[in-house]
């Protein structure tokens, strides 16, 4: 049924008189998410349920607070979780490349690091100090003096047997050596070995073999007591330190007593201090190997009894909330620094830094998850860290590498962090219906809704909202009409007249600018004047294309019409979107009609320019006509449409109306009314379908309109369906007021054809024809002429051919 739009359906007005209140300093900010009641309780359930496997992906589009909204809530519910343990990283005795983990309650990493520094640099002034006192010299003394009167017995008796026996014992630079003597004393040289007789060479040489295994026996025993005076000395030192390393030790073992892991590494730092006490001796500097490199003051041979503070929860009150906003590998699984020392990157488990998942571990985790999607080896490692339930610190590049080289592998550490994706809808179900495992450690969704009921309670709310934004960010005070305003451009965004949009960025920014516009006018307090004012600048600053558009069709270079009446043309409606904008403009749909069995020819469809929405809804509108005028005859039909001065593409089916209309006009040779536009789609039975952008689309056509001035026969023809949607601009309701712009709406494509073309569409009668003097009449008429002429040609072909058969 056609029927005229009223002046108070083109907008949901929002009436000043429903706020108690003058401006928004009388009313409380805002301590809730509005119109969220399904994600807050997939949150609420989410963030409860300790069951592995139930993280959380909350999805929703851009600027609806679901980022604001999850660090509000985690930090609400942080506030009373047990804060988690330190952890610390500390040398691994047994193996160095695997520096071993520990973990301490909150608070205390720093104390452990801080009494290890002070026990090491106690123990490197008392050792020095020990092994300079008189007790300790004069019990190495001792041992000294015992080995070297041991040593001296020895060879003397040695000495004396190879006396008796005419042998020498002599030193030489190769050790000592045996040789023969003379009876006056005098070695025996070589010559007067060789002049002796056979028996003395023997006699000789079997003494000489006897004392050498004796002497040889002697410098074995002069080893071993050397070993033993070494061993003797060590276990000296040991002894004497271990007063004062044992005491320190003692001390912290005391302190961490309920700790197992830290007793046990205490009790390896002490049995290496006392392995390596020459570390702890004076040292004297070495001269370098090169003087212009003059070597780094390191102590190295203390570095092993640092403790590297990892994650360190003293200052956290609760469970850590971690929001990581550049989440690389190395942001959220922590990295292994180095540092370079003469051209060579060196490092240690002291350069073991931690990231945001370690920092989380005991609480949650938020990541965006476009921004984790975009660095590689992320996600991977984010779901093994999930199901191995254990964070590592890896070289993730390594695998990479031409050559392997030696890197450190630190102990892992127990994973207990609820992970937060945030992200829009598509990526959502990208995951959920390609990866498998995503579906297994992803189980909560917690989707954020666009748009929210236009009820009192939430229009209450939305004046709260304006009140916290304020208060948050230094604005003036907002009163009552202003904050009308602004519901009724929620409205607006949501494209509903009883819908509030949740997209709560733009509300923001529209209040951050209609406060700029009342500072700039010193007002104190923002009225709705400055509401329309900043929407008119936000629209002057968008709207460029818009306008050299509508220049454009000024000129005459895009052609549209909004006077006169043309057979198989009239003025469709688009919504062009250039992102930050979106604007409606009529589009000129023309149709060309003949005899024929093509068809319908989408002009679009054989240059490849149309999508697959617009060429289904072709296809429903060739089932259309054949259902309405083809009951008794077939169509013999071949018509053409197109989109006129369309370079881009065409998709969507909201032009289904305009092109049914334009089609039978020029099958009907009835010219339409180019003070008209036309949007709509429809269902075969001709049913008009509602459509998106209908605001922009009407308010496109009015500016078309308005180039050569607005009369009482301009106006939008839409779908009936639509009017809940209407929130159009002030400027096309008072033209409508005025009576100088026109909408109808329909709810059959019948509806529309009086108004477009001045003449009844007509009811089909019982015998199946339409009444004289309608649209539908002369449709009927054409496309049975249509059909008779497309038969006589196909005869008169068919008996031509018959007679040259005969003739031949």
């Amino acid at each position: 049924m056609l029927r005229k739009v009223a002046n108070k359906e083109l907008y949901h007005c929002c009436e000043p008189s429903e706020f108690s209140f003058k401006t928004t300093d009388e009313i409380e900010p805002l301590k809730e998410t509005i119109g969220q009641s399904r994600a807050l309780s997939a949150l609420d359930f989410g963030l409860g349920i300790e069951s592995h496997g139930f993280n959380i992906y909350i999805l929703g589009e851009s600027g609806t607070g679901k980022m604001t909204t999850i660090k509000a809530i985690l930090q609400e519910k942080a506030k009373d979780e047990p804060t988690p343990d330190d952890w610390c990283y500390v040398y691994n005795f047994k193996n160095p490349d695997e520096p071993k983990a520990l973990s301490l309650p909150p608070g205390t990493g720093a104390s452990f690091q801080k009494d290890m520094n002070e026990m090491i640099g106690v123990l490197r002034k008392e050792i020095p100090k020990i092994f300079e006192s008189k007790e300790y010299e004069k019990q190495r003394a001792k041992i000294f003096e015992e080995f070297q009167h041991k040593q001296k017995d020895l060879f003397a008796e040695l000495e004396k047997e190879t006396k008796e026996k005419d042998f020498m014992l002599k030193k030489t630079a190769t050790g000592l050596t045996l040789g023969p003597v003379k009876t006056t004393g005098e070695p025996l040289s070589e010559e007067e070995y060789e002049k002796l007789d056979a028996p003395a060479k023997k006699k000789i040489e079997k003494i000489g073999k006897e004392l050498q295994e004796k002497l040889d026996d002697a410098i074995r025993h002069v080893r071993e007591e050397d070993k033993n005076v070494k061993n003797r000395l060590s276990e000296l030192e040991r002894q004497v330190a271990l007063s004062s390393v044992g005491h320190g030790i003692d001390e912290l073992k005391n302190k961490y007593k309920d700790n197992s892991a830290v007793l046990n590494y205490l009790e390896e730092v002490k049995e290496d201090i006392l392995e390596n006490l020459e570390d702890f001796k004076p040292q004297e500097e070495q001269p370098a190997a090169f003087p212009f490199l003059k070597p780094s003051k390191t102590d190295s041979g203390f570095s092993k009894y640092v403790v590297n503070i990892f994650v360190n929860n003293r200052e956290l009150k609760g469970a850590p909330v971690v929001v990581e906003s550049n989440p690389n590998y190395f942001n959220v699984f922590g990295r292994i620094e180095h540092k370079v020392q003469y051209g060579v990157a060196v490092t240690d488990f002291s350069m073991i830094k931690a990231g945001s998942l370690q920092r989380a571990n005991g609480g949650y985790l938020v990541i965006d998850a476009f921004e984790m999607l975009k660095n590689i080896f992320v996600y991977d490692a984010l779901k093994r860290s999930i199901k191995d339930r254990e964070i590592k610190i890896e070289d993730v590049w390594e695998q990479y590498r031409l050559i392997s080289t030696i890197t450190l592998k630190p102990e892992a550490i127990p994973f207990d962090v609820k992970i937060v994706l945030v992200g829009n809808p598509r990526l959502y179900y990208m995951l959920y219906n390609l990866d498998e495992e995503y579906r297994e450690l992803f189980k909560v969704k917690a989707d954020f809704e666009n748009r929210m009921d236009r009820s009192k309670e939430n229009i209450s709310k939305y004046a709260s909202f304006v009140k916290t934004k304020c208060d948050k960010i230094g604005l003036r005070p907002f009163d009552r009409d202003a904050v009308a305003k602004v519901v009724e451009y929620g409205s607006r965004l949501a494209e509903h007249q009883n819908k509030l949009s949740a997209k709560f960025i733009e509300i923001a920014d529209l209040l951050r600018e209609a406060d700029h516009w009342a500072k700039r006018d010193k007002g104190k307090i923002v009225t709705a004047e400055y509401i329309e004012k900043a929407l008119k600048e936000k629209e002057y600053r968008s709207n460029k294309v818009e306008k050299k558009i509508l220049e454009a069709v000024k000129e005459g270079t895009i052609l549209v019409d909004t006077h006169g009446a043309v057979v198989g043309q009239i003025n469709g409606l688009s919504v062009l979107d250039l992102g930050d904008r979106s604007f409606g403009m009529p589009s000129r749909i023309t149709a060309r009609t003949y005899a024929g069995k093509a068809g319908i020819v989408n002009i679009e469809r054989e240059t490849k320019m149309s999508g697959k929405i617009h060429e289904k809804a072709i296809l429903i509108l060739t089932a259309y006509l054949g259902g309405k005028y083809a009951s008794k005859t077939p169509l013999s039909l071949t018509a053409s449409l197109t989109f006129e001065q369309l370079y881009g593409g065409v998709e969507g089916d909201s032009a289904t109306c305009a092109e049914v209309y334009t089609l039978l006009s020029s099958i009907a040779g009835v010219p339409l009314k180019q003070s008209f536009a036309v949007t709509g789609s429809m269902n075969q039975h001709g049913d008009v379908q509602p459509i998106g952008g209908v605001n922009e689309k009407i308010e496109g056509f009015f500016e078309v309109c308005k180039l050569n001035g607005l009369n009482n026969n301009h106006g939008v023809i839409i779908p009936s369906k639509n009017l809940i949607h209407l929130m159009l601009k002030s400027e096309v309701i008072e033209a409508v007021a005025a009576k100088k712009f026109n909408i109808y709406s329909i709810e059959k494509i019948e509806d529309g054809i009086e108004p477009l073309t001045g003449m009844p569409a007509g009811e089909i009668q019982p015998d199946g024809t339409y009444p004289e003097g309608t649209f539908n009449f002369l449709v009927a008429k054409k496309l049975e002429e249509f059909y008779k002429a497309f038969k006589d040609k196909k005869d008169e072909n068919g008996e031509k051919n018959n007679k040259k058969k005969n003739e031949d």
